[in-house]
């Protein structure tokens, strides 16, 4: 049970890092989310039944994420269309384009095919228990994404991404185009959100087009959960607590979801939860930042 809720928030937290990186680094609030969740999840499972090596999904699948991502940008950059149209109308078109990838279908089971968890169950029969091996499997692919991340934040475009999320008119004096920008930044957003989705849909055992329904929310719950955990401006720490934060969000939702009875609420009532916990956590956010200024 434990290490399902971690291997849970490790997965969606590959999700919660792209959310960060265009909602509070960018400052780009972006729909795609709900497209590219699950275009990740069916360009996966249509690579494994086509026989293609597990590892070039996740690349194929990181890649329709990121291709989502910079249609999104341009669809704002040269239409002048305001960031949260441009991402619905991004995630709109994604369902049509998901069924297409699934050959009109919704779904599409993964019971019968090699995924990288199927390898590497087998891999470790005998050595650790199934569940065990996934944690630390995925362990290790979160450190290495946020390892990645860190990095990349302190490279001149990293901190230019920072840059433009603060003033955009700063970046321009700087004789770097801000069009060019948000392409680069919401398309590596929305690949680490189809990369999570990829991972998801093995996980789970199947791939569907509406796996990303209000996962942009979650999204969204999870980087608020992480900013009350810990504080601080270094980016390490910053993405340290959008993964801590995705972690307390699904152990939250895994009490609902299995000790809710008890106050008469059903599954049907998470997504209630998950907004409920970004409204707590903005208004907490709101009342802390008066405080502060208060003080000063």
């Amino acid at each position: 049970m434990i290490e399902g809720i971690f291997v849970e928030g490790l997965i969606y937290s590959i999700m919660a890092l792209g959310v960060f990186f265009t909602f509070r680094i960018l400052d780009f609030p972006d729909l795609t989310v709900d497209g590219s969740f699950p275009m990740g999840a069916v360009i996966m499972a249509a690579c494994l039944h086509q026989g293609v090596n597990p590892v070039s999904g996740l690349v194929m699948a990181f890649s329709g994420g990121v291709m989502a991502g910079v249609v999104t940008a341009e669809i704002h950059n040269r239409l002048k269309v305001p960031h949260l149209l441009a991402g619905i109308l991004t995630m709109t078109m994604l369902y049509s384009v998901n069924i297409r990838i699934l050959s009109n279908r919704a779904n599409l089971p993964l019971l019968r095919v090699d995924t990288i968890l199927t390898k590497l169950h087998a891999w470790s029969d005998g050595f650790i228990p199934p569940e065990w091996a996934s944690l630390i499997f995925f362990i290790l692919v979160v450190i290495v994404i946020k390892k990645g991340l860190d990095l990349f934040f302190i490279t001149d475009m990293g901190l230019m991404f920072g840059a433009l999320g603060n003033n955009e008119q700063m970046v321009r004096t700087q004789g770097v185009n801000p069009a060019i920008l948000k392409s680069i930044g919401v398309g590596l957003s929305n690949g680490l959100v189809a990369l999570s989705g990829a991972f998801a849909a093995q996980y789970q055992g199947f791939a569907d087009v509406n796996l990303g329904q209000g996962i942009v929310v979650s999204g969204l719950a999870s980087v608020m959960l992480g900013e009350f955990l810990l504080r601080s401006n270094r980016i390490s720490i910053l993405t340290l607590r959008v993964v801590l934060g995705t972690i307390l969000f699904k152990a939250i939702m895994y009490l609902g979801r299995y000790y809710g009875y008890y106050i008469n609420m059903t599954p049907n009532d998470l997504k209630l939860i998950a907004g409920i916990l970004i409204i707590i956590s903005l208004a907490a956010a709101n009342i802390r930042n008066r405080k502060e200024k208060a003080r000063s």
